[in-house]
């Protein structure tokens, strides 16, 4: 329970709620441990609840009618998914899986409306997660459409600098195969991109850590 609790007053959802509160929420809250690589829910499954992750990591995406994977989001330790079918019932709109073993918070959607009905800046704070989720919606939709992929690069570099709050450098949480699918490009040309950006000093590899040498060119991009 100590740890449950933990989780939820760590994360945006309930931040600020008072203890009694929290409790009421781990009360209903379902702990669930994943391996690496396990499906957690696929598109089109009931939306009978949501999750948070405690521990590990889970991406969250799409997959094309030819197969190809295109990741819309990864969650870390103490963010929420899959809370929108809590609202309307409707099934999950896309996909989930653990990148890493994982143990999840799952909140029973009847339970977690009757909490909300009763507790307003429960309700407030989701609201401000959603609004959050969509300018990151937002923000990878400009991304894909808009920009190349070695803009796309750029763009995350700068928004892991700025989660990170290090302008000069960051470190990949994920593999570079994942940050691939997750720019909407391929494997081989991630690499090449990041051997260009090398060459021209904008930036230097050493291994997951990518140090940010040119910030200005990087926002130009």
């Amino acid at each position: 329970m100590n740890n449950t609790m933990d989780t939820l007053a760590r994360s945006l959802l309930f931040s600020g709620l008072p203890a009694e509160q929290l409790g009421q929420i781990a009360d209903i809250a379902v702990t669930r441990k994943f391996a690496r690589n396990a499906v957690v829910f696929h598109e089109g499954d009931p939306g009978i609840g949501f999750y948070m992750v405690a521990a590990g990591k889970v991406k969250i995406y799409k997959m094309s009618p030819d197969g190809k994977e295109q990741i819309l989001h990864i969650f870390g330790p103490g963010e929420p998914f899959g809370e929108v079918p809590v609202f309307h019932g409707n099934p999950f709109p896309a996909n989930a899986s653990t990148l890493t073993e994982a143990e999840l918070l799952f909140f029973p959607r009847p339970a977690f409306v009757e909490l909300i009905t009763r507790t307003p800046s429960l309700a407030l704070n989701m609201l401000a997660v959603l609004a959050q989720r969509l300018r990151r919606f937002a923000t990878q939709i400009e991304n894909l459409s808009l920009k190349e992929v070695p803009g796309r690069l750029a763009s995350y570099l700068g928004y892991l600098a700025e989660e990170q709050g290090n302008p000069d450098r960051v470190v990949l949480d994920i593999p570079k195969g994942q940050l691939a699918s997750l720019l909407g490009a391929s494997s081989e040309t991630l690499s090449r991109i990041f051997a260009r950006m090398t060459d021209e000093g904008l930036i230097r590899v050493e291994g997951r850590t990518i140090h940010l040498l040119d910030q200005a060119a990087l926002r130009e991009r």
